[in-house]
């Protein structure tokens, strides 16, 4: 494919946010000059995040665009070639590695990290959009701490909604767990935590039929699947817990991954089954997702990365 520029580059990272750019500043301050392309949402999930408490560094909080716009300048500091646009093809068989920005302009690198994170499954209903960081989360370890002694609900049925609701349970006065079927998809464990937790309520046969405020989240109207009737419930927080889908399709076919999707690294490291190619941030943690690791996986990936081509290069003069 014609392409009308091209750029060669000892580090090319696809994807930007918390682990993007940790692995950007790393790789800068290392020499690496990396071109980072930073995606079709520059800083990731947390740019729709509204308040930031337990990143490390900030003791008053602070909005996640903010933090984004910070983690952003930093790389910019120690000459990260940042740039606007989406890898749209990869060939990872080749060496040096080649990438393709929104189809036109190629990127050929040696080494590739990639930070292209996961985003959050959403029932898909107009007002969960328009409320979304106004009471409105898919996760309740970065947002539960603003529903202290409040009453908040859950909406899903695995073990992702079933910690959601366990975690929330022990800040708010009051959880709500909508289950759309009459029974959980959970483990045992989490639903035995679930049921005999004492301020969490489940709703069985329940799905969302909207949820309720105008500036901020105030209640959620449900619905009976059974014989249809709906209820009001009051609420100061609605938690999305139906999973979240790494953003990870470019690289099928090329990379392990495991069923869900998520890339599969070396244990202790960032590198994955291709040599030179290294994975950080959610795009290979299903586990912790939270800012604070994603960062701290992006520093791995760099360094990862630079002794990938301090190694390569003493083989080369051996």
């Amino acid at each position: 494919m014609p392409t009308t520029s091209s750029t060669h580059t000892p580090c090319l990272i696809i994807g930007s946010g918390p682990a993007g750019y940790t692995a950007a500043i790393y790789a800068s301050r290392a020499g690496l000059k990396p071109v980072q392309i930073q995606g079709p949402q520059p800083g990731g999930q947390l740019t729709i995040t509204s308040d930031v408490e337990n990143f490390p560094g900030y003791p008053e909080g602070i909005t996640g665009p903010a933090m984004m716009e910070d983690l952003k300048r930093q790389a910019e500091r120690f000459g990260t070639d940042l740039r606007y646009g989406m890898v749209t093809q990869v060939d990872l068989n080749t060496r040096p590695f080649r990438a393709l920005v929104d189809d036109t302009d190629e990127v050929i690198a040696d080494t590739i990290i990639i930070a292209t994170g996961a985003s959050a499954k959403w029932l898909g209903i107009e007002s969960e959009a328009r409320l979304n960081g106004h009471g409105v989360s898919a996760c309740a370890v970065c947002d539960g701490f603003f529903y202290r002694g409040r009453t908040v609900a859950v909406v899903g049925a695995g073990d992702t909604a079933a910690e959601e609701a366990s975690y929330l349970a022990k800040l708010c006065k009051k959880v709500y767990m909508l289950v759309r079927r009459d029974q959980m998809r959970a483990s045992t464990i989490m639903q035995h935590r679930v049921l005999n937790t004492p301020n969490i309520e489940v709703l069985w046969n329940t799905e969302t039929d909207e949820i309720l405020g105008d500036d901020v989240v105030t209640g959620v109207r449900v619905k009976n699947r059974i014989d249809g009737s709906t209820q009001e419930l009051e609420i100061d927080g609605f938690f999305v817990a139906i999973g979240h889908e790494p953003n990870t399709s470019l690289f099928k076919g090329t990379l392990d991954m495991d069923q869900a999707g998520y890339i599969i690294t070396q244990h202790g490291s960032t590198k994955t089954n291709v040599e030179g190619v290294f994975a950080c941030g959610d795009a290979q943690d299903n586990i912790y997702r939270q800012a604070i690791t994603a960062a701290g996986t992006g520093c791995m990936a760099a360094l990862d990365a630079e002794r990938y081509l301090a190694e390569k290069e003493v083989e080369e003069l051996a």
